[in-house]
């Protein structure tokens, strides 16, 4: 049994001041893995007073300081790389192949784009030719509360902490208290970097708890939060009596729009992708949308890629998905299944109940229902499980009015060889991201959504210009004068 009670504050393992343990359950066997301790305010407090404390001189150090000790973090990750492999697997479940492969290397992509950014990136600016006089600098937010989620923990980790310490913010990280492990190898691994005392600074505990605690802190300038939409609207009301900046990254329920002249591979490629993590990603895409002419065909396809996926042990090797992350998730998906039967959608692949040859852990069946209509349950709620909703659709007018009506907007997916459809297609879908024909967004693309999804954007270039505040400045002197 692990035991990992300590958090991270002021560049210092510390003891919690009110000690409350905390099971971390491994979702493949039900037991325990890890034991933890949830913090209080006493342990909020103490971080946030240290990472107050660091702020000065962290913003004073200058930006080439801060993309160096990025870059000596890039390769003192690689070097614990299995290590926090190992830890998501146990703890959230991730087979242990796609922990290493994509689990642990979206940490690094992260890291890598924010470094790529940052070199080229214009901390002090002139306004324009025309105001010779005026500048733009653009200084930290400040002191900035990082809330990550246990579905991709490296990669939210990552996304916030890097974009942090490059725009010169102090900030205090609350991992998930589902996945924790991970994030406190991460803890060591700024410590190794060699980051100052009281720029990094980690606690354990809930949402309720340190979460809440973080986003109601008066000393807390920013709150960048990822997890669900209920979460973050709770968040926001916290945080709303000290006017603090609030980022969020929340639920989805994106379209995947297949036309008649998608590749042939399109089907496939989106059962895959919707199962990828055991469903358990907020741009997953959920409703596979499906012309007319081409319907049947698709279901069928579906339908038989959806019972090859094959349910495993995270710890085995192998292709396979994963249990979800715990008994509330598992409960909640089941629960969404049968409502799925009961509202008259056609299971054609999978169902209710666990895998055959499972009797624990918290496995699901890669599920998929055919003939869903936009008033049913499983069309509207997220379900954050591999179940998969497919329907119809004749022209793409109703193709849009269908994947636009969902609170949520966070990816929307377009399959056709048309090009201009596409690209009217990605004009009108609302939604922060929209992938087309299979095509990954680039290094460095921004992450995020709209309207329920949430606000402000994650990687590269745009999620450093999430952690820095605008300041414009009148009466310059030129350097050059200002020597003299």
């Amino acid at each position: 049994m692990i035991e990992k009670r300590d958090f991270y504050i002021n560049g210092k393992w510390v003891a919690p001041a009110t000690p409350r343990d905390h099971q971390v359950i491994d979702p493949s066997t039900e037991e325990p893995c890890a034991i933890i301790s949830l913090g209080s305010q006493a342990d909020t407090d103490a971080a946030v007073a240290a990472a107050k404390a660091a702020l000065p001189g962290w913003m004073a150090t200058p930006p080439a300081e801060r993309i160096a000790l990025v870059e000596k973090l890039i390769e003192v990750y690689k070097s614990r790389a299995e290590d926090l492999a190992q830890a998501m697997s146990s703890e959230m479940g991730a087979p242990i192949d796609l922990s290493r492969s994509a689990q642990v290397g979206a940490g690094i992509g992260h890291l890598k784009n924010f470094v790529r950014a940052a070199k080229s990136f214009e901390f002090d600016r002139p306004l324009g030719d025309h105001a010779p006089n005026d500048r733009i600098i653009y200084e930290a937010v400040g002191v900035a509360a990082l809330i990550t989620p246990w579905n991709w923990p490296m990669n939210q980790v990552t996304l916030k902490v890097g974009a942090a310490a490059i725009a010169g913010c102090t900030m205090v990280l609350k991992p998930s208290e589902e996945s924790p492990l991970n994030a406190m190898i991460f803890a060591e691994l700024m410590d190794e970097a060699g980051f100052p005392a009281g720029v990094f600074n980690l606690v354990n505990g809930d949402g309720a708890g340190v979460g809440s605690q973080l986003s109601s802190h008066k000393d807390v300038d920013m709150v960048s939060f990822t997890g669900s939409t209920r979460a973050g609207k709770l968040i926001s009301v916290a945080a709303a009596d000290t006017l603090k900046k609030v980022h969020l990254e929340l639920g989805g329920k994106g379209a995947n729009v297949i036309f008649e002249d998608a590749d042939d591979s399109a089907v496939k490629r989106g059962v895959m992708h919707m199962m990828n993590n055991s469903g358990q990603s907020c741009n997953a895409p959920s409703r596979m949308l499906v012309q007319s002419s081409v319907y049947d065909k698709a279901v069928e396809t579906a339908a038989a890629v959806a019972a090859k996926v094959a349910v495993g042990n995270a710890h085995e090797e192998g292709r396979h998905i994963g249990p979800v992350v715990n008994a509330v998730q598992f409960e909640k998906i089941q629960g969404l299944i049968q409502k799925g039967i009961d509202e008259g959608a056609r299971l054609v692949a999978g169902g209710p109940g666990r895998p055959e040859g499972f009797n624990r852990g918290f496995f699901v069946r890669p599920t998929v229902f055919a003939d869903v209509t936009p008033d049913m349950t499983i069309a509207n709620e997220e379900i954050f499980g591999p179940v998969l909703s497919i329907m119809k659709f004749e022209t793409e007018e109703e193709a849009i009015q269908i994947a636009n009506d969902t609170p949520y907007g966070l990816t929307n997916y377009v399959q056709t060889q048309d090009g201009a459809k596409a690209n009217r297609m990605a004009r009108v879908l609302r939604s922060g991201m929209v992938e087309m024909n299979g095509q990954p967004r680039g290094a460095g693309a921004p992450f995020g959504g709209m309207k329920m999804s949430g606000n402000g954007r994650e990687g590269g270039v745009f999620g450093i210009e999430d952690f820095l505040e605008v300041k414009a400045v009148s009466g310059w002197t030129p350097e050059t004068q200002a020597a003299e």
